[in-house]
């Protein structure tokens, strides 16, 4: 396995676990059979070192146990090792390295019992060696559930899943244009659940840019999101039928005004005098012209006949 760990990821383990005594053997060689657990994990071409008790799930692991012997009072000495998970699994050897992976996050005490024979018929020496751990699900996955469109000036929230095991730390900022901004940091949050809730509100149209980045005690995970941003149609649309009801009700007004004297001479009464000229003869041969005269309005139908008038001689 590759050691070379990058500076920042290497921390050096250097607890020392004392061994418990399960024989007669003097005690300076119980003293002198000190030691440590190292555990390693593998993630694609990087491997950790975990120096805090904490292990990432599904992760190829690896621990080895480090025998102290500077006096090299042990090298002639045969060793066991017995491997208790706490998980339920148990895996012996006669080498100090054990490969193994919690599939489920959660807290497990791992137990070494070592064996030592120092002769052949010398009683063995052990020695018990355990390490608390805590399994946390490393964080693999950052998804935008929605919505799916943005409007301006519009509160906008936006939901994320997060995979991994809370309590998790996001840093977030919004760019706009997508252009980097060296002078604005990003908003802290703790998050301590798997669900993420950002509420915002677009000032411009266009493409806008969402950094953000979530670690927790064993991973940590950055990514960004394009969202864009368009403009509302709805209140365009609302003004411009405003402005439309306005210029309407105005050429209304202005029609009206225009057209009532119109009307009002159209509806005028107009009165004419008629007259009717009516030649009689009476019986001394002479003849007599009547004239009948009578008020009509306009739009009357009588004949002039009939009209009652009255009578000039």
């Amino acid at each position: 396995m590759d050691r070379e760990h990058p500076p920042w990821m290497l921390v050096h383990l250097l607890m020392i676990l004392p061994a418990a005594a399960g024989s007669g053997a003097p005690v300076t060689d119980l003293e002198n059979a000190s030691g440590k657990l190292v555990f390693y994990q593998t993630e694609g071409n990087a491997t950790y070192v975990r120096d805090t008790g904490e292990l990432a799930s599904d992760v190829p692991t690896e621990t080895m146990f480090e025998l102290f012997d500077p006096q090299r009072n042990f090298s002639a000495a045969k060793f066991t090792y017995t491997w208790d998970l706490g998980n339920g699994e148990v895996i012996q050897g006669t080498e100090p390295v054990v490969h193994y992976h919690y599939s489920e996050p959660g807290n497990y005490t791992l137990r070494l019992d070592v064996g030592m024979n120092m002769a052949q018929y010398a009683p063995p020496i052990t020695g018990v060696y355990s390490k608390d751990v805590q399994v946390l699900d490393a964080i693999k996955n950052i998804e935008l559930e929605g919505p799916s469109d943005y409007m301006v000036s519009q509160d906008s929230s936006l939901a994320f899943h997060v995979d991994g095991s809370p309590p998790m730390w996001v840093c977030w900022r919004f760019l706009k244009n997508c252009l980097p901004d060296l002078t604005s940091g990003c908003t802290l949050t703790m998050l301590y659940e798997n669900s993420l809730e950002l509420n915002h509100t677009f000032t411009s149209a266009g493409v806008h840019c969402l950094d953000i980045s979530v670690r927790n005690d064993i991973s940590k995970l950055q990514t960004s999101f394009s969202l864009y941003v368009r403009r509302n149609d709805h209140s365009h649309l609302l003004f411009i039928l405003s402005c439309a009801a306005v210029l309407i009700a105005t050429f209304s007004f202005i029609l009206v005004i225009t057209c009532r004297p119109w009307q009002q001479s159209k509806s005028q009464v107009v009165a004419s005098s008629n007259a009717a000229f009516l030649k009689d003869q009476d019986s001394g041969g002479q003849s007599e012209i009547v004239f009948t005269f009578s008020s009509m309005e306009k739009g009357e139908r009588e004949p002039l006949v009939l009209q009652h008038g009255t009578q000039y001689y």
